[in-house]
């Protein structure tokens, strides 16, 4: 699999994929999408939606193998969480 060379810095991938995110999924997604991941090129606004990130990623890049790709998850602020978490 060939992978994309990134064209943007990483502060301009997140600036561009959480505004397309805002702007033209959040307002669609429901509750039954919650925790699953928004995949997106942050060039076209083109985005899959789905529980597998690999089976969304591989949709979107079938459509536009150059595609920039961000991804987050639906109700989260974040794709992935790093350290211990809580169990309160």
């Amino acid at each position: 699999m060939e992978v994309s060379t990134p064209r943007y810095s990483r502060d301009e991938f997140a600036r561009r994929g959480d505004a397309i995110y805002e702007r033209l999924i959040r307002p669609y997604v429901t509750q039954s999408d919650e925790g699953k991941f928004a995949v997106i090129d942050i060039e076209t606004g083109d985005y899959e939606i789905d529980a597998d990130e690999v089976a969304a990623h591989d949709r979107l890049v079938s459509r536009n193998p150059e595609a920039q790709v961000w991804v987050t998850q639906v109700g989260s602020r974040y794709a992935r969480r790093f350290g211990s978490r809580s169990q309160r």
